[in-house]
């Protein structure tokens, strides 16, 4: 029998302080950890979860000119940094996760991922299913992988779940929805007014409102969400955009009860 995944995308902007250089919200972290475990017993279904990395990994990333691939042997230590950089704030959101009482098991993208000029290419699935199976947290998260073609790429978190909500159905592990946690109560309009609801034929009007990151992002923040979560739309996947400040949202959302958000389907 299929057993249904819920993907949680936890966003850099919300976990750490995008503005400020390599600088974490433990409590933020921490709460949000606590919210999982609460829900994680109650819920149907398994959860794998994803976060990004904020002013840890973008601002590397950004330094050493990773997004545009390798150019010189120079970015060599580039590559080395940023993928330590991701992996140091990525250490500190499982080790809240195991305060709170989760069995988290990382995946990182720079070791089970392929891209080919800039897109994914091949995925070692393997160790994320048997994480599945034997009952533990699969966390993946934004990171720097090796690329066939142009050397190097940033893997977005929303590409990593992108690429398992292809992959994950085949095996027998269907998506039942996304949630896209950030600090923002979801898409907002020009005005600045939450949209309850996207589709396809709303996509660009509202991409005309999303403004820039805030503070460095290699990846297109807000405006990469939403494009990635009309993808998923096109699969049949249901996505919720949401404020992971709000105490109490994300353990609500994972249980499936009606929170505030852009819902996008």
């Amino acid at each position: 029998m299929a057993t249904e995944v819920v993907l949680l995308k936890l966003g850099g902007s919300l976990i750490t302080e995008k503005s400020r250089r390599e600088t974490a919200r433990p409590e933020v972290i921490a709460r949000l950890a606590e919210e999982i475990a609460r829900a994680a017993g109650k819920m149907p279904g398994r959860l794998v979860l994803g976060h990004g990395s904020g002013s840890f990994g973008h601002v590397a990333a950004q330094e050493h000119g990773i997004a545009q691939g390798l150019r010189s042997r120079d970015q060599l230590p580039g590559i080395s940094r940023t993928q330590e950089r991701a992996a140091a704030l990525h250490h500190q959101v499982v080790g809240q996760l195991i305060e709170a009482g989760l069995a988290p098991f990382s995946i990182a993208p720079s070791g089970c991922l392929v891209f080919e000029g800039g897109q994914p290419a091949e995925l070692s699935l393997e160790p994320l299913l048997l994480a599945l199976g034997n009952g533990l947290l699969p966390v993946v998260y934004g990171d720097v992988v090796l690329d066939r073609e142009q050397g190097v790429a940033i893997c977005s978190t929303e590409r990593m779940l992108e690429t398992l909500a292809r992959r994950l159905p085949e095996q027998g592990f269907p998506i039942r929805r996304v949630l896209w946690l950030g600090e923002t109560d979801g898409v907002y309009d020009a005005d600045g007014q939450t949209i309850p609801h996207l589709s396809a034929n709303r996509f660009e009007k509202a991409l005309k409102a999303i403004g820039s990151p805030i503070g460095t992002d290699v990846t297109g923040g807000m405006r990469h969400r939403v494009e990635t979560a009309l993808s998923l739309a096109r699969m049949g996947i249901r996505s919720l955009l949401c404020n992971g400040l709000t105490p109490g949202l994300l353990e609500k959302a994972l249980l499936g009860e009606a929170v505030p958000g852009t819902a996008i389907e």
